[in-house]
């Protein structure tokens, strides 16, 4: 890539951020009263990265998968997530096929991972070999099959979807596949006056059209200008801070430290770092700042740690230990 000058590096951000802003526009015009989590979806993918999804059905997570692969001009598929799937329903398999001279060859016919935006429905709901299908493809970018190596395309994110309320028959996902999430975005109810605008807008005769407004080419190029955003030593002190803190044995806070029973990796450090950066170019800024780091720090570090039994017992949440975190950077 072309090395910018100053002036160049900042003429592209703030193109990029008009087009992005545009895309969060056009993207609330047709998802109601989810505007945190539209954000929050941008963020991910800005970032280059993935989301967990939590939230009960009927709260348009679907609908959002499918209006930022059209938005952001990305090819996107679906795979409903059930306890029968198998690892090879998702990144597909090899069949013995023969040829017009008789001659039998095994040829590889993908699965619906390969697409550049994928929305893992309910995800818990497969068993664990299954969910770990999507492991080396999350991570690395590719998966291999019978000992061949096949690219996922680019950009790829997935955007995996959790029922919080129905836990039976769902297997909880492994701390290894929490950690290659970015952030985990909890979808909540609109309110009243959102709600009221969806009902007039989704049950009439008027179709929503929505047009490309970005390429995947043009994104993935507002992904490497996020990763050139300048960000300060205070922002860098804060984060450190921040995901040091929430890991047992730093004796930072004695009273916190006995309440967690595991606490986040470097991998959330990073995260966090993209996404404030993700965060600025959306809001229109050049660089982050601490209050980034504050409003990311939930999702961020919320399924990367673990409280210990007695905290559970006493009534804490991941939430309320994460807000008591953040308190000394504000």
């Amino acid at each position: 890539m072309t090395t910018l000058t100053e002036t160049q590096l900042v003429n592209r951000i703030e193109e990029t951020g008009d087009k992005i802003r545009k895309v969060r526009e056009a993207t609330t015009n047709v998802i109601f009263g989810q505007e945190r989590i539209i954000d929050l979806a941008l963020i991910t993918v800005l970032s280059g990265g993935h989301a967990l999804l939590i939230g009960v059905p009927g709260l348009a997570k679907t609908s959002l998968v499918e209006t930022l692969g059209t938005v952001l001009g990305l090819e996107n598929k679906r795979i409903q997530f059930t306890p029968d799937l198998m690892p090879s329903d998702i990144v597909g398999s090899e069949v013995l096929e023969d040829s017009t001279t008789g001659k039998r060859s095994f040829r590889f016919v993908k699965g619906p991972i390969f697409t550049q935006l994928l929305m893992a429905d309910e995800i818990n709901r497969a068993s664990p070999k299954t969910q770990s299908a999507l492991l080396q493809a999350m991570q690395e970018h590719h998966v291999t099959v019978a000992g061949v190596r096949h690219d996922v395309p680019r950009p790829f994110h997935v955007l995996a979807t959790q029922n919080p309320l129905e836990q039976e028959g769902t297997y909880p996902l492994p701390e290894a596949q929490l950690d290659r999430f970015l952030l985990q975005i909890d979808v909540s109810y609109p309110d009243a006056a959102a709600e009221r605008r969806m009902l007039f807008a989704t049950t009439g005769v008027e179709e929503r059209e929505l047009k490309t407004i970005l390429s995947a080419d043009e994104l993935m190029l507002a992904q490497r200008l996020v990763r050139q955003l300048p960000i300060g030593d205070q922002v860098v002190d804060a984060i450190l801070k921040l995901v040091r803190s929430a890991r047992p044995g730093t004796g930072i806070d004695a009273e916190l430290e006995d309440m967690i029973a595991w606490g986040p990796g470097p991998r959330a450090s990073q995260a966090l770092m993209l996404a404030v950066r993700a965060k600025a170019m959306i809001e229109g800024r050049l660089a982050p700042s601490v209050d980034d780091v504050i409003e990311l720090a939930e999702p961020v570090l919320k399924h990367r740690m673990a409280l210990t039994f007695t905290a559970r017992a006493e009534g804490v949440e991941i939430g309320d230990m994460v807000a008591k975190l953040v308190e000394p950077l504000g």
